[in-house]
């Protein structure tokens, strides 16, 4: 009996073991390939051209809006950076030669409406993962998602209201965001299937690691200056250089 009772625990120590390694494997395979086996893609996002004279955003229209500001506020579409570079640039993985992971973040994505402005102007989304939409501002405002392949929504926020979230059921690249009570009021949400996404800053540089070696597709999409895209190739390990260049007038 005894050796029966033993046996009967090595069998279960050996099915525990076996059902923790199945499952360590199984995490690692969601999360992707550990951090010594991945590569990245960094760059920079230069503009060539004439630069875009932006105007003051009127905003007397709303004397809450305009009390907001001390200095006059300027669009954020057609910036272009002391160094000659974009921001607000969304640079993302179009296409790969291997699989991506796709199971979405819990945590939300946050769209604050603050100042009578939207923050921050560009973000990225995965499909699946919550988008948060909140406001900090003393003023009404309308949350206008303007989606062609997802559902196009259309929600007003008074001060102090509680913040909405939704979630996007496919990739669409990019989505604008409008307020229709503040038409000055823009931004754009990059939905994609992948969690390889970047958003320029004031540098115009973006960084994506944590890529498995492979064949890429990167693609960038800006709102006033046009689209782009191009391969290249990681290795694990290494920094693959991916820059861009943009030229011509703001549209």
């Amino acid at each position: 009996m005894l050796n029966s009772r033993n046996a009967w625990r090595t069998a279960l120590a050996v099915l525990t073991l076996l059902t923790a390694c199945g499952l360590l494997a199984a995490r690692k395979t969601r999360a992707g390939p550990a951090a010594a086996e991945t590569g990245a893609i960094a760059g920079s996002i230069y503009y060539r051209g004439p630069k875009p004279q932006l105007r003051p955003i009127p905003m007397k229209g709303d004397p809450v809006c305009a009390s907001l500001h001390a200095t006059p506020m300027y669009p954020q579409d057609g910036r272009v950076n002391g160094n000659g570079t974009l921001p607000f640039a969304f640079v993302y993985v179009k296409q790969s030669s291997v699989s991506l992971p796709s199971t979405p973040p819990r945590a939300p994505v946050v769209l604050t409406q603050k100042g009578c402005e939207y923050e921050p102007h560009v973000m990225g989304v995965m499909v699946g993962q919550p988008f948060e939409v909140l406001t900090v501002d003393p003023t009404t405002h309308n949350i206008h998602v303007m989606a062609k392949i997802n559902r196009e929504w259309n929600v007003s926020q008074q001060p102090g209201s509680p913040s909405v979230v939704r979630r996007f059921d496919h990739a669409e690249v990019m989505i604008p965001v409008r307020c229709n009570v503040h038409p000055w009021m823009k931004a754009y949400v990059g939905v994609v299937d992948n969690p390889y996404y970047a958003v320029t800053g004031t540098d115009g540089s973006f960084q994506i690691k944590g890529l498995a070696p492979g064949d890429y597709t990167i693609a960038v999409w800006t709102a006033s200056f046009g689209t782009q895209e191009r391969h290249v190739t990681v290795r694990a390990g290494e920094t693959a250089a991916a820059d861009f260049t943009f030229t011509g007038a703001a549209r």
